[in-house]
């Protein structure tokens, strides 16, 4: 672990200039790994208007240890920012290693690391959390996702627009850190940056507390991918199947996630392997059914991800070629979250709310 100076002076000691008082004071835990957006992030943070953090941590989560990551922090948050080693476990892993390091400020608002907050975000902030009742473990932010001007938006560029309308996200989520310790933190069997916030979020909703949305602003630009991205995301496919070990079968709905094409994708694959069979046990008109039905099934598949798209050739080549593969991938990581997951028990709060006693308290 390794941190800054903190030049004779308590983290937080800066009077009312941090925090906005003992009961709005705040925490920011970044988790990350190296990407070169961790700077535009923490630049902004520095530049916000409004209540500093009391403390700034920030998780190296790299598998390899590279060039250090303070020298990314700007000087306005040196004296308060602290770089901690991560476990390269995935960000839920990390977030709760920052969760450790922050000490018993009283909220926690974890940012993604290629997230840009508002120049008033602190100021919005600070309103957020002197508004959220007693019964309120969390408060949102709003997500704006910058798309080009001119041309339709690729398809990985609309998968990252559904950030903005995705609830719970911890691109930018203020927790109380009592809700969090009620619930045991994040779910480090979530490996990737997928499902670990809803997951968090019904939990501490079954445990009797309320979620907030709040009004502070953090812009989430697209980050640069590969044409192989959205077969890389198949593997979400199987963090699906421990939601529903842990929430039911109910858990969409009530996490408002889309249901994706998974039956279709079932199907698709079906087709392919029936065809394949059949080929090889002789029995061609059944194989060439089979065939019909699998170019549909993906044509289809392509169609829907292209005609929204620029149609440029690059586009049309890369949604042909994942279209192809993301159907087998998206059954076989649905099938191992089925292995992994087959022993997880279903989520049961095993402590009364928190909150409790202090919304007795409050007067009505």
């Amino acid at each position: 672990m390794s941190g800054f100076t903190r030049q004779g002076r308590r983290l937080g000691a800066h009077g009312g200039s941090d925090g906005g008082g003992d009961g709005g004071s705040y925490a920011v835990v970044v988790p990350t790994l190296g990407r070169p957006s961790l700077g535009a992030c923490l630049d902004a943070l520095a530049r916000s208007e409004g209540p500093m953090p009391v403390r700034v941590v920030v998780v190296d989560d790299r598998p390899e240890p590279g060039a250090p990551l303070d020298r990314l922090v700007p000087p306005p948050l040196r004296d308060r920012t602290t770089v901690v080693r991560g476990r390269a476990a995935g960000p839920a892993a990390a977030r709760n290693t920052g969760l450790r390091a922050v000490g018993r400020v009283p909220w926690v608002v974890f940012l993604d690391d290629d997230v840009v907050p508002g120049p008033r975000w602190a100021d919005d902030l600070a309103l957020d959390l002197a508004a959220a009742p007693p019964d309120s473990a969390g408060v949102t932010a709003r997500i704006e996702v910058p798309l080009p001007a001119g041309r339709r938006p690729t398809d990985w560029e609309r998968n990252t627009a559904g950030l903005a309308t995705a609830r719970w996200i911890t691109a930018d989520m203020a927790y109380r850190r009592e809700a969090l310790e009620a619930v045991d933190g994040f779910d480090e069997r979530f490996r990737r940056a997928f499902r670990e916030d809803a997951d968090l979020a019904l939990r501490v909703l079954g445990a009797g507390w309320t979620l907030t949305a709040g009004t502070r602003v953090t812009r989430h630009p697209v980050r640069p991918a590969d044409r192989w991205v959205s077969l890389r995301l198949q593997a979400g496919n199987a963090d699906d199947v421990l939601m529903t070990r842990r929430h039911g079968r109910d858990w969409w709905e009530r996490a408002g996630a889309p249901r994706g094409r998974l039956p279709g994708h079932l199907a698709v694959t079906t087709l392919a392997v029936t065809g394949l069979a059949c080929a090889v046990l002789g029995r061609p008109r059944a194989a060439a059914l089979c065939a019909a039905g699998w170019l549909a099934g993906t044509a289809e598949f392509a169609l829907a991800r292209i005609l929204p798209g620029p149609r440029t050739p690059d586009e049309m080549v890369g949604m042909a070629l994942t279209s192809v593969a993301i159907p087998p991938a998206a059954v076989w990581h649905r099938l191992r979250g089925e292995v992994t997951h087959r022993g997880t028990a279903r989520f049961r709060p095993t402590t009364p709310p928190a909150h409790a006693a202090v919304a007795e308290e409050v007067p009505s």
